[in-house]
């Protein structure tokens, strides 16, 4: 079983499809544009609301944005924009390219399917009816789990977020959309990457970083790397994956990789009894046998399907870090190192959260790995 670290995650972008081109066809596009006209109109009059089956998720905002028709006979196929809100969650929309298939008979365009576009990430939805479970702080949405499961998931969220308010003072919405699919493999198509990338892992995050209204986020948990946990790692996962999605309004492309996945272990293992060494069993090993990293993890080290061994040493290496930095200049300026990175290239943000450079910090975090670890 690998440690907790290498079933926690890194940030993940959600993927889009850009509109594709309409298709050429006969010199003049006149003849050509009612019947796209009625296509249009078809699909305007089905999506109007969400389908029935979906009555449970609190959605709201629900559009399908046509950005290209094609038609092939008495078939017609429109590229679309979904777009929606999960009411009480969401400030700005989750997107979703979609391609709609109609058919035409004697009265008229009809839909018949509903699918992701080409290349495009899945929703929950297109792989089964969806089960709700709404907590006091989250809402869990599964498809192929059990409620005993779902309501688990609900009761770990909410344990979550006030464990997070206490780490993250900062703005952000203190409730979380979690997604349970039923396998590893409808995880991967949710977010559009093979399954090996996720195997493992106990839960990734999605959503986009940077200022803004508040992203979409969703914490996607991976039923197999999630079930194979202990009951105190799934708290430190979902407490890992609760912190991302509280700081994601300030982590930028600026912010280190150590410092956003340092941040959120730090936030999990606030309170709790591990010592550096239960903690960090890799990057101990390596320190016993005189591998003493020579700087911070890099970002690269943080990447999916990369060495697992090294994959823990660099999440570990950057727990140890956070904690390094709160236990000596205190929690809140951990926190404004944290906001400030975000925005300000890093040499700025240690100078004015902590009052130190980079050199000065790295050497501290391996006097203190050589000291808790050797």
């Amino acid at each position: 079983m690998t440690p907790v670290r290498r079933r926690t995650a890194v940030r993940l972008l959600a993927l889009a499809l850009c509109p594709l081109p309409a298709l050429a066809g006969c010199t003049d596009p006149a003849p050509a544009a009612p019947a796209d006209a009625a296509v249009r109109r078809a699909v305007a009059d089905w999506s109007a609301a969400p389908p029935a089956r979906l009555a449970a998720i609190p959605l709201e905002g629900w559009s399908y944005e046509i950005t290209s028709v094609r038609q092939d006979g008495v078939r017609a196929f429109a590229r679309a924009e979904l777009r929606y809100r999960l009411a009480g969650h969401d400030a700005a929309p989750a997107s979703s390219a979609r391609e709609v298939e109609l058919t035409r008979d004697g009265t008229g365009w009809r839909v018949t399917a509903d699918r992701p576009a080409p290349g495009a990430p899945a929703q929950l939805w297109d792989q089964g009816d969806p089960a709700v479970v709404r907590g006091a702080h989250s809402l869990v949405i599964g498809v192929g789990r059990t409620p005993q499961e779902l309501s688990a998931l609900a009761a770990g969220a909410d344990r979550a977020v006030p464990e997070v308010n206490a780490a993250w003072p900062g703005e952000w919405a203190r409730r979380v959309v979690v997604l349970a699919p039923a396998t590893l493999d409808a995880m991967a198509a949710l977010l559009g990457r093979p399954a090996d990338t996720y195997r493992g892992l106990g839960a990734v995050t999605t959503g986009s970083t940077g200022g803004g209204p508040a992203p979409a986020d969703r914490v996607v948990v991976n039923p197999e790397g999630y079930a194979g946990l202990s009951e105190a790692g799934r708290r430190i996962v979902l407490t890992h994956e609760v912190t991302h999605v509280a700081t994601r309004a300030a982590t930028s492309a600026r912010t280190p990789q150590w410092l956003s996945e340092g941040f959120a272990d730090w936030a999990a293992y606030r309170g709790s009894s591990t010592t550096p060494a239960e903690g960090a069993p890799e990057l101990a090993r390596a320190v016993r046998r005189g591998e003493l990293p020579g700087a911070l993890p890099a970002d690269d080290a943080f990447a999916f399907g990369g060495d697992p061994s090294a994959a823990a040493r660099a999440y570990e290496g950057a727990w140890l870090a956070c904690r390094l930095v709160a236990d000596r200049w205190g929690g809140a300026a951990l926190v404004r190192l944290y906001e400030l990175a975000g925005r300000e290239p890093l040499p700025v943000a240690l100078e004015q959260a902590l009052g130190t450079d980079l050199p000065a910090l790295t050497e501290a975090w391996r006097r203190a790995l050589r000291e808790e670890l050797g």
